[in-house]
């Protein structure tokens, strides 16, 4: 008998050990299913993501999100938006961006993939008490409805500056606008001398903008390449200034035949504890020709003793764990 207790044990302490081991890291996807585009924020002592759910558009008609207290277990928070709260979504919803402001969270995302001026859609924003909603339209209509400066109305990403005012900056179609949000954000600031919308756009730029602020410098990345193809990657600037000029620097992010293709549409996110910095990406794996079959990855991020960006390898394992608190 207690041979038996003894065998078994062993068998249950070797498990456990297993099961530790395969947690202290992230793997990559950091969850399962069919996800892109994933926009990475910290909330207080949690991580949050919030990805488009990858699928053909006519399904393509909500949005789940996930939470983590050290970017290894990951809580699914199902639906937290649907086509059926924002009446003028007929098509799909994708791309999302987020902000906290005064205890409210306000959702940004793309609807109905508009590809002139006489289509309905273009970049809504809705709003709600929690990170995982429920998320009620804030104006009823979409915040950007038409082409300025030859970019289509996608890929919204939403930059709190230092002194606390909010700039909403995105695009397609090879073009990126900036614009200043109005403090309720119902609607924009003009510029001085009445703009609206300023160009912003860096050469090589596609869409999935993404801006963070290091030391005193803006970092302004984005997407190159076709997003179902295997050219899609992910390149930076550095600038004095939000509006730039943002001088392409060059590639930090791309496939790998060994890995993944179509590496790209990321954001970034910051552990000020350890001063610690994570990009979240999507890519597709090796076996997938399905251009929506994509994966939400992390990696670590890291910089050279200038300031710059070194390249990302992509990985299976992903990230090992790092606690907020």
């Amino acid at each position: 008998m207690t041979s038996t207790r003894n065998l078994a044990l062993s068998l249950a302490c070797a498990f456990t050990a297993m099961a530790s081991a395969e947690e202290k890291t992230s793997g990559n996807p950091i969850f399962e299913g069919w996800y892109a585009d994933p926009e990475a924020i910290v909330f207080g002592n949690e991580y949050w993501v919030f990805p488009t759910y990858s699928a053909p558009y006519g399904e393509q008609t909500h949005f789940d999100a996930f939470s983590s207290s050290d970017l290894v277990k990951w809580k699914k928070h199902e639906k937290i938006i649907d086509t059926k709260d924002i009446k003028w979504a007929k098509r799909a919803m994708w791309a999302p961006s987020i902000i906290e402001k005064d205890k409210k969270y306000y959702f940004f995302f793309s609807a109905n993939d508009i590809q002139n001026n006489e289509q309905e859609g273009g970049i809504g924003v809705a709003v709600a008490n929690k990170p995982d909603g429920p998320y009620k339209d804030l104006i009823g209509k979409p915040l950007i409805d038409k082409f300025h400066h030859g970019a289509q109305p996608i890929d919204g990403f939403v930059f709190r500056d230092d002194d606390g005012s909010h700039y909403f900056i995105y695009g397609g179609w090879r073009h990126c606008n900036i614009a200043k949000l109005k403090d309720d954000f119902k609607g924009f600031e003009p510029f001085e001398g009445g703009e609206i919308f300023k160009s912003i756009t860096p050469e090589g730029y596609v869409e999935g903008p993404f801006v963070f602020k290091k030391d005193g410098k803006y970092y302004f990345m984005w997407s190159e390449g076709g997003w179902t193809g295997p050219d899609y990657r992910v390149a930076y600037a550095i600038s004095d200034s939000l509006f730039g000029p943002h001088k392409r620097i060059g590639v930090v992010l791309q496939q790998d035949d060994k890995v993944a293709r179509g590496a790209g549409h990321h954001s970034v996110i910051h552990n000020k504890k350890d001063d610690s910095w994570y990009i979240v990406y999507h890519r597709r794996p090796l076996t997938e020709t399905d251009g929506n079959h994509r994966e939400t990855c992390i990696e670590k991020l890291e910089f050279d003793e200038k300031g710059l960006i070194k390249p990302v390898t992509m990985t299976t394992e992903g990230v090992s764990a790092s606690p907020l608190k």
